[in-house]
């Protein structure tokens, strides 16, 4: 039976732009990789009518998975600005339990605790909740997307993973998220200064760095 591996995360490209090389990595080694999205995103395309834009989030989200060689996404969709709302109408917590069980992840990836957008933070603690519930034994590593600095999560552990040989199969899987082109601008040049920030301090090219929750 392979290890199973999971991330949880709020939106279509959070997956890839926090640990996507790491997944990247895990999967080049043999281990499945699932990704669970709390929402559709489609909010972000006011244009189009909501069925469409969610076609275009799953879509993109779908053909990221297959560039690190994932094993499948699942969308909760949950509305994005509501998610402690929707979380507790959907079971979303429930739901998730019974993903865990079911695959039994010996590493689950998610935000941190102090995540600058709220949606982040949200899954943050219904994962954090969930997991309590089980007494899950494996690995919480939570990752950022939007923080520039430390906050409350500085003084836990660090946990940094050598990315070099996945790194351009990361960018590669988010060239998939072409609807997020303008809006990813700035966390995309984050990807890029962070991951040789962390390679430098662990003497390797590039890095992604998490913080071990429980």
């Amino acid at each position: 039976m392979k290890e199973c591996v999971f991330v949880v995360c709020a939106h279509s490209d959070d997956q890839i732009l926090g640990p996507g090389g790491t997944l990247a990595k895990y999967a080049k080694e043999g281990k499945e990789i699932f990704t669970v999205i709390f929402s559709y995103g489609e909010i972000s395309h006011v244009w189009y009518k909501k069925k469409v834009g969610v076609e275009i989030r799953v879509k993109e989200a779908q053909e990221a998975d297959k560039v690190i060689n994932g094993s499948g996404v699942v969308f909760f969709g949950v509305r994005e600005g509501r998610f402690m709302k929707d979380a507790e109408s959907k079971d979303i917590k429930e739901r998730l339990k019974k993903l865990i069980k079911d695959k039994k992840p010996f590493r689950i990836f998610t935000h941190v605790v102090d995540d600058a957008h709220d949606d982040h933070r949200s899954v943050y603690r219904v994962v954090k909740q969930a997991l309590d519930e089980m007494d899950y034994k494996g690995d919480l590593l939570g990752f950022d997307v939007w923080n520039i600095i430390d906050l409350r999560k500085r003084e836990m552990p660090k946990f940094y993973v050598d990315i070099t040989e996945t790194f351009s199969i990361k960018i590669e899987a988010l060239k998939c998220f072409r609807s997020q082109r303008i809006a990813m601008l700035f966390p995309y040049l984050g990807v890029y200064l962070n991951s040789l920030s962390n390679g430098f301090k662990n003497d390797c090219k590039h890095a992604e760095k998490f913080y071990k929750i429980r």
